[in-house]
């Protein structure tokens, strides 16, 4: 077994913050429901609410329109499901608990680096009067790509329709603020930014109607039934705090993906590489080389990378984005995510492209012999 390890699966999950650790430790010492009337019930209430504020401050969005799920799949579900409308359309690049949640939802196309077609939207918007729901991420989990979702939500409320946006992956790496970008629901994950797996939450703007999908007790204003999980939410809204409080931390994330960029060799490719990106995210393919063979050998050199998205249970294949965005079969197949994070450094940098690029050199020499 290799001496060092590299985690570049960033986008995949990040470690739990010290300070989410405290968080639910704290709240682990304490018993009391949080729809309790007593003094225990009313101090875990009181627990939840803080943190319903500490997640709204992430999105810049009054704490009272926060939903609590089980995850950021439950709350994409939850957006598209529970605003009612009878007709969804999501961009064909959305992760797959979107994709997923509404089978019958038209997919809205993307160019070649996968950003919406504005142009094809508002045709289909105009073209149809029912009340809809579009679905744009604000940047892809596989690609990194930052969507123009200022100029989506203003083609979408132009003709009655709500605007959801999946910010999951966004969250913590770059500022968001709802209200300036003009999403009615947005999506958030715990995990994603330092906090504990198994907790979602749901944004809603104000005026904004949701049915529940989960029934039996009223929590969450009625939006989602069942015990609120205190320690989880406690975990969530530190890892919130400390991600607002070092947004800053990204700047010097994307000096280290850059320099990542700029050293692979000649026959890599960086997908959508001159579009607007998170700072920590690149795709690269090498092609020729299929992407699982990559991810076993950077595995077996201590690297840990994905193929895709790495939310199919352990799955590897062909990535539905790039198949969207148009991408050539050899690319398809050989492409991986490396994405980074607040404590890698250039030694995690440099990790990967002695691996990598001796992985490339290996098998173009086998490929010659």
């Amino acid at each position: 077994m290799t001496a060092r390890e590299t985690y570049l699966d960033w986008n995949a999950t990040t470690p739990l913050r010290p300070a989410a650790a405290a968080a639910m430790q704290a709240a682990m010492a304490h018993c009391g429901n949080a729809s309790s009337v007593h003094r225990w019930g009313r101090a875990a209430r009181r627990g939840v609410e803080r943190a319903r504020e500490s997640v709204a401050a992430l999105v810049n969005l009054p704490g009272a329109q926060v939903v609590f799920t089980g995850g950021g799949t439950e709350a994409n579900h939850l957006a598209l499901i529970g605003s009612g409308r009878e007709r969804v359309l999501v961009s064909a690049v959305e992760h797959s608990s979107v994709l997923q949640a509404v089978p019958t939802a038209e997919a809205i196309p993307v160019d070649a680096d996968g950003i919406v077609d504005l142009a094809w939207l508002e045709r289909r918007l105009a073209a149809d009067a029912r009340p809809s729901v579009v679905s744009v991420m604000l940047a892809n989990n596989e690609t990194g790509v930052i969507e123009p979702v200022q100029e989506i939500a203003k083609i979408a409320h132009s003709y009655g329709a709500l605007l959801h946006c999946d910010m999951i992956q966004a969250a913590g790496k770059m500022a968001i603020d709802i209200g300036a970008f003009g999403a009615d629901l947005a999506t958030l994950s715990a995990h994603k930014i330092g906090g504990p797996a198994g907790v979602g939450a749901l944004v809603a703007a104000p005026g904004v109607e949701l049915a529940p999908m989960i029934r039996g007790g009223g929590q969450e204003q009625g939006r989602r039934a069942g015990s609120e999980n205190t320690i989880g939410i406690a975990g969530f809204a530190a890892a919130a705090e400390t991600a607002a409080a070092e947004i800053g931390t990204y700047d010097r994330v994307r000096e280290l993906r850059d320099r990542l960029e700029a050293a692979l060799p000649d026959a890599a490719l960086v997908i959508a590489a001159a579009a607007p990106r998170l700072p920590n995210t690149s795709a690269i393919a090498m092609p020729g080389v299929a992407a699982e063979t990559q991810v076993i050998a950077l595995d077996l050199a201590g690297i840990m990378v994905s193929a895709g998205a790495a939310c199919s249970s352990g799955k590897v294949g062909p990535s539905h984005v790039l198949a969207a965005m148009g991408a050539a079969p050899e690319i398809l197949r050989s492409t991986i995510r490396v994405s980074l994070g607040w404590a890698t450094t250039q030694a995690d940098i440099e990790h990967f492209l002695d691996a990598w690029t001796g992985l490339h050199r290996r098998l173009r020499r086998r490929r010659a012999a």
